[in-house]
């Protein structure tokens, strides 16, 4: 019967997007777009609806999987980011993310830490020109290993996941504001990073400020 809730909870992949997008670009992006040559993605936070999660979940587990899922989620962002760089989609590299949590981990810089640190700050650790942040709001966990132990344990996941997503990048000089993207998702538990960030990134690609054919208004 485990097995059984196991596969099921790995088999559903589909991530629907619902209504649309929030998009917010700051009056004078030009100038940074014109500037900015390396961007870091950090980890994205995660959360999840607590009256959804089963009362026997400890606190040792919900982080282990939010911290799993956080994790994840920041490396199939990257590789989606990179897949579009190769074909010179963008104007901007992305930092390894391997190197952007090295640097962090020896700054001793921890994920649950992470959210007290400037853009600024970062800046003198990562050296990079932009900060991508992200947060993930679900209303369960994601097919992560930890979440789908959670799952088969405590019989604690239904069919759908509702996700809000919210992306922001910020000037690591200024720590600016410069471009923040808000949607809700929906699809089956099972929802993976891989497929999320599929979803994500297919979404905002139109809208991201760093395409390489943006029109810019004041061209130097």
């Amino acid at each position: 019967m485990k097995r059984l809730a196991l596969f099921s909870l790995l088999s559903g992949l589909s991530i629907v997007l619902t209504g649309c997008a929030s998009i917010y670009t700051a009056p004078d992006f030009d100038t940074y777009y014109q500037a900015h040559k390396t961007v870091a993605i950090m980890q994205f936070k995660v959360s999840y609806d607590p009256s959804k999660l089963p009362k026997e979940m400890t606190q040792e587990m919900l982080a282990s999987a939010q911290k799993e899922e956080a994790y994840s989620l920041q490396q199939q962002i990257y590789i989606k980011f990179l897949e579009r760089e190769a074909k010179n989609k963008f104007t901007v590299t992305f930092q390894d993310v391997t190197q952007t949590n090295a640097l962090l981990n020896d700054a001793s810089i921890q994920y649950d830490s992470l959210s007290f640190y400037t853009p600024q700050k970062l800046r003198t650790i990562l050296n990079v020109d932009a900060i991508i942040t992200g947060h993930v709001r679900r209303s369960k966990p994601m097919s992560t290993g930890a979440a789908v132990a959670m799952g088969v344990i405590f019989g604690a996941w239904g069919p759908t996941n509702e996700v809000n997503v919210t992306v922001s990048i910020h000037d690591a000089g200024a720590g600016t504001l410069l471009w923040n993207y808000e949607h809700k998702l929906s699809g089956s538990i099972g929802s993976s990073s891989e497929g999320l960030a599929k979803s994500l990134i297919s979404d905002i690609s139109s809208s991201f400020p760093y395409k390489r054919d943006r029109k810019i208004k004041n061209p130097q």
